[in-house]
């Protein structure tokens, strides 16, 4: 939701989708949100191979790629993250909200603002 908020002050609209439980409607609403999007993006926090792979799959055999649409999966890298806050491992694996943000503007072509230095 953050990153969507972020996203907003570039002028961009989007979708946020829980597929917390994916289900047999998963196929059927990843089909309408690539249908409706310019950018599709997953974030899981499980490695390669995941969710993110059976959307891409699905979009893939449904020829949903064949027309111009961006897809980009996160996952967590495949290092040792160390015992640390959620925020601080998320920050660390690139999975916060300013790095999902990034992520969509990139695949519009897109750079993120640079924020002021702090003081």
């Amino acid at each position: 939701m953050k990153a969507a908020q972020e996203l907003g002050t570039y002028g961009l609209s989007t979708t946020v989708a829980d597929a917390r439980s994916p289900n047999r409607s998963t196929p059927t609403s990843s089909t309408r949100l690539a249908r409706e999007h310019e950018v599709v993006i997953t974030v899981e926090e499980g490695a390669i191979g995941g969710f993110g792979s059976h959307v891409l799959h699905h979009l893939a055999m449904n020829g949903m790629l064949d027309h111009g649409l961006k897809i980009r999966t996160m996952v967590l890298p495949d290092v040792f993250l160390e015992h640390d806050s959620p925020q601080a491992q998320y920050d660390l694996a690139g999975l916060n909200a300013r790095h999902i943000a990034a992520m969509a503007l990139s695949a519009l072509g897109r750079e993120i603002a640079q924020q002021p230095a702090r003081a």
